[in-house]
């Protein structure tokens, strides 16, 4: 059976879950989430794998651009990414990454943005079933009047990521 490593990453506002697949980034979730269960079966069922305990490569490089992003000299990630789940899913989650550090989009906004007004639900609803939380910014989406709605690492890690990079983005 196929391995997926996983190593847990302590970030000032929570603790969080990294794992690796076939050279690529596939989870970087927060340990203390609900859904974290769901997220780790549908790991499983898709690629096919088990968990294991370790590093890798590509593990490494994203402790060091956390470590970076956390000590506000990153705004940019650049490890590659494995989304896992279905197409719809991944469309919500790549364009996650257009939303700018710093900033924030609302879900019908990032419906919209992916050609589906409509589907303000499901977009919230693939929002929060995204496996890689900081480097596909989830927590960059927030409710139409502003509002911090849901979070994977709750409302306070939410609070405390878009503070941070907001006084970054003002220190500019």
């Amino acid at each position: 059976m196929e391995r997926i490593q996983v190593k847990a990453y302590h970030a000032p506002c929570g603790g969080l879950l990294l794992g690796s697949f076939n050279g690529k980034l596939c989870l970087c979730d927060w340990a203390a989430e609900k859904r974290h269960e769901s997220v780790r079966r549908r790991l499983q069922r898709i690629l096919q794998a088990g968990f294991e305990e370790g590093t890798s490569d590509i593990i490494r490089e994203a402790e060091i651009q956390l470590d970076e992003y956390f000590n506000r000299r990153r705004t940019v990630f650049d490890v590659p990414l494995l989304f896992v789940g279905t197409d719809f899913q991944k469309t919500v989650w790549q364009s996650l990454a257009g939303i700018p550090y710093g900033r924030t989009l609302s879900y019908s906004a990032l419906a919209r943005r992916i050609g589906s007004p409509k589907a303000v639900r499901a977009v919230a609803n693939a929002n929060g079933a995204n496996a890689l939380s900081i480097f596909a910014p989830c927590h960059r989406v927030v409710g139409n009047d502003g509002s911090l709605t849901g979070y994977g690492g709750g409302l306070a890690a939410k609070k405390f990521l878009l503070d941070m990079e907001r006084a970054s983005s003002s220190m500019a």
